[in-house]
């Protein structure tokens, strides 16, 4: 169903059993896929693919005449959320990638180059910067920052009203403004893992890792020879970063 207010361009591909609010702007280069329903007043731009049965609404813009998108299936995207709205500072539009089962709460806004994984949730008015990228499982809390060019690890919590300058490693709860490390995200952990052996590798080798100094020589021999995969993402990641 498709609001008789609404404005599409010549060129859209919108699936049968889309549905479309009243008042929605929608460009020529969009593509929308089966199950997926617009609020009010949604602005589509740009190049832009938009999987199955993702929920915009209301007064959402996404894209903008040079920007390339993907919205991955099962996301939802509250109310004032902007998405690669604007141009890259640079003038180099780089593509946006928002993973499957996402959930954007009110006012976020993601920048060119944005990455977001699979099951991420960006709470209210938090902001991703150019070419951040959040894996898996990323929470991030309400009014925090994320700084450009940073990689925020699998089954990271970052508490309300943090600045990140820095990448974080996978697992770990972290708040503050700078924010830093405060310990590992141990519920979300518990949620994810059932294997109790699989937390305590990841608390032992993170104690041995990240203490007074970041011990990158010991992360990449753990990175190549541990045999608990969950130890070696964790120590990987650390002895690839150049920013923690």
């Amino acid at each position: 169903m498709i609001h008789e207010t609404s404005i599409i361009e010549d060129g859209a591909k919108i699936a049968d059993n889309v549905t479309i609010g009243p008042f929605c702007n929608i460009s020529k280069d969009i593509e929308l896929k089966s199950g997926c329903k617009l609020e009010s007043n949604v602005i589509l731009k740009g190049k832009l693919i938009v999987d199955k049965d993702v929920r915009i609404f209301s007064f959402t813009a996404i894209g903008n005449e040079n920007s390339d998108i993907t919205i991955g299936k099962k996301t939802h995207i509250r109310e004032f959320v902007q998405i690669g709205s604007q141009d890259s500072e640079d003038g180099n539009t780089t593509k946006v990638t928002v993973g499957d089962e996402n959930f954007l709460m009110g006012y976020v806004q993601l920048l060119s180059g944005c990455t977001t994984g699979q099951g991420c949730i960006l709470t209210n008015a938090v902001r991703l910067y150019e070419n951040v990228t959040c894996e898996d499982r990323v929470i991030v809390g309400g009014l925090s920052t994320i700084e450009a060019g940073n990689t925020i690890g699998s089954g990271v919590m970052i508490g309300g009203a943090s600045c990140v300058d820095h990448d974080i490693p996978p697992f770990t709860l972290v708040e503050g403004n700078r924010a830093t490390v405060k310990g590992l995200n141990v519920v979300g952990l518990r949620r994810r893992l059932k294997n109790k052996a699989d937390i305590e590798k990841i608390k032992s080798i993170f104690k041995q890792i990240l203490g007074e100094i970041v011990d990158k020589e010991l992360a990449s021999d753990i990175a190549k020879e541990h045999e608990n995969e969950y130890a070696r993402e964790f120590a990987s990641f650390i002895s690839k970063s150049n920013n923690i």
